[in-house]
């Protein structure tokens, strides 16, 4: 008589509580917390390519401010250069009776690379057209940091139309993020095309994509091929366990984030750090307000040293529950759910893009199935949760990880822990960089935010005019402070680059570390539809509509203002609107000190 499912799934709780003595079912295991992650892995995934597809073309697009081509093109002759250079040494090699210097390489290095098999197949190789055209596109292609340069977008061959190749990235980004949201199913397949869609575009975005959470993206995501099914697209493939030295690698990669991000604040030559007032200007300085922080920046100067206490715990001493080994379980969950709730507060407190949300997905590999069992049956009772957990699960209760898959998430640890050996150095070392990457293919980096803190908020204030006289018009930005009476916005997890931008531009000094705002202000005096697209409106559209000589703008400048969040209810505009910003002004942004033309950029650019 074959056992009903009901039957099997009780037979398999039983030998489970058996084997796991005082341990609820469920302990120790992983299998919905894979399904959660892959669903929250897909949120923040589909979320960066929605960005993409709405951004990507007035950024980087072909008629965008710093087109992906230029990058591509620079990185195509510096794989030729490599190229050539190659050929040339292996000219020269047959002259050389021994390859490389023996007191200087590795002894069983340097003698298995002059073997005789070693250099046939060496010689082999490099006399492979095939195999050229790979390492040349695989590796000699790289930016300039000699990075290689991974993208979809060398297959293209008019790189002067680029802007399909982009939007096509971001749709299949979109189409694979949704798939994993909706079922909380993945496979090998899948998240590699996540993974290499997401390094196309993070590869030629430049500036745009010079954000501390693309590289950590990327690396969450190279570290989900590893998590997933070869395969299988079951939301709980029991076939494939989840293999336990890669649930260490993702609490090792949380944990290297969140202590660089406490180490660079306390090693920062930014005193507030350490004599605890750093929060009493961060939600009125921090890049893009939420509608919260003006409350948050209202607390007193008791909770803000509160704040910063608690910040220091969570990032500095809180980590160490993620990686400790043989701690009790409900101490690894609680190490977990305390990075959960932080990065909620941040949410809660501003909008920094999609970095909290992004943040606080590996922390979900501190929360084993006992745990979570709850959310995937919400009405039933403890033992009906039970129950239904071990008949989704059924036999596979204790089924020990394959043999091949054991081998390969044993080599992946292995190959972390070889690549994390520099991001450990950066960390002890007192000049620690931030959003660092160590390795060709940044695969394991170094990160860290808000090492100094401003103490009061500058913006920069773009304004265009049609004589040299004015009247001046302001261009004002999507989410960014600018109009005295605009409230600030909810958009987190989303994210407005050129809004992230033009703020960094600001704080970083003048406009020689900001060279992209040099065509962005070109742009605007062409009145470029696609860049106008990323504003909130056209100062000069009521000009294209009127039946008089359109003036247009002709001449542009920076402007450079200091604000702060306005308290008094009795604060007015002239039409009668409540202040949310009181403004004073600076000065000119630094070395646009005059006013300059279209003539002036391109001269310029």
């Amino acid at each position: 008589m074959i056992p009903s499912s009901t039957e099997l799934g009780v037979s398999a709780a039983a030998s489970l509580t058996a084997s796991a003595a005082s341990l609820p079912i469920g302990a120790g295991s992983y299998w919905l917390t894979r399904s959660i992650f892959l669903r929250a892995l897909g949120f923040v995934y589909g979320t960066a390519f929605l960005v993409a597809l709405h951004q990507n073309k007035a950024l980087i697009g072909d008629k965008g401010i710093t087109p992906a081509r230029n990058a591509l093109k620079s990185a195509f002759e510096r794989g030729k250069v490599k190229r050539r250079r190659r050929e040339e040494w292996l000219r020269q090699r047959q002259n050389y009776p021994k390859l490389g210097d023996k007191d200087e390489m590795n002894p069983v290095w340097f003698w298995f690379r002059n073997t005789r098999f070693y250099r046939k197949a060496e010689d082999a190789l490099d006399s492979s057209n095939i195999f050229c055209n790979l390492r040349e596109a695989l590796y000699d292609r790289s930016d300039r940091m000699d990075r290689p340069l991974l993208s979809i977008l060398h297959l293209a061959k008019n790189k002067r139309n680029l802007d399909p190749w982009l939007d096509g990235i971001a749709k299949a980004g979109i189409a694979m993020s949704a798939f994993l949201l909706a079922t909380g199913a993945a496979n090998v397949p899948i998240v590699f095309g996540l993974w290499i869609c997401q390094r196309s575009i993070m590869s030629v975005g430049n500036a745009w994509y010079g954000f501390g959470w693309e590289p950590q993206l990327a690396e969450l995501g190279f570290h989900a091929m590893f998590i997933v099914p070869l395969l299988s697209l079951k939301a709980i493939s029991t076939a494939t366990p989840v293999p336990i030295a890669v649930v260490w690698t993702m609490r090792w990669y949380l944990f290297r984030i969140m202590l660089g991000a406490g180490l660079i604040k306390i090693k920062s030559n930014d005193k507030k750090w350490r004599d605890l007032t750093a929060m009493d200007g961060f939600y009125e300085t921090q890049p893009v307000p939420n509608p919260f922080s003006k409350y948050f920046h209202a607390a007193g100067k008791t909770w803000h040293k509160f704040e910063v206490l608690s910040n220091h715990f969570v990032e500095l001493i809180a980590p160490w529950l993620l990686i400790i080994p043989n701690l009790p379980r409900e101490v690894r969950i609680t190490g977990g759910l305390i990075q959960i709730i932080f990065q909620g507060v941040l949410i809660s407190s501003g909008n920094l893009s999609f970095l909290n949300w992004l943040t606080a997905v590996p922390a979900l590999w501190c929360l084993d199935d006992a745990f979570l069992m709850r959310l995937f049956y919400p009405f039933k009772t403890s033992a009906e949760a039970m129950l239904a957990y071990s008949t989704a699960i059924g036999p596979s209760v204790g089924r020990p990880i394959p043999l091949a898959r054991s081998i390969v998430s044993i080599a992946f640890a292995a190959l972390i822990g070889k690549l994390s050996i520099p991001v450990i150095q950066n960390l002890m070392a007192w000049r620690q960089m931030m959003n660092a990457s160590f390795d060709r293919y940044r695969l394991v980096n170094s990160y860290g935010a808000f090492g100094t803190v401003s103490e009061v908020r500058e913006e920069l204030i773009i304004e265009s005019a049609g004589k040299i006289g004015g009247p001046w018009r302001e261009y004002v930005f999507k989410v960014k402070p600018g109009p005295l009476t605009r409230p600030c916005h909810w958009i987190s997890p989303y994210h407005y680059r050129l809004d992230w931008l033009i703020w960094i531009a600001c704080v970083c000094g003048g406009i020689e570390r900001s060279p992209w705002l040099l065509p962005f202000l070109l742009k605007l005096l062409e009145q470029d539809e696609g860049v106008l697209s990323l504003l909130d409106g056209n100062p000069w559209a009521d000009d294209e509509n009127s039946t008089s000589e359109r003036v247009g703008p002709k001449y542009i400048r920076i402007e450079k203002y200091r604000y702060e969040f306005n308290y008094d209810k009795n604060l007015k505009d002239e039409d009668g609107k409540p202040l949310y910003w009181k403004r004073e002004r600076v000065g000119r942004y630094f070395p646009l000190q005059g006013v300059v033309t279209k003539e002036i950029l391109i001269d310029i650019i």
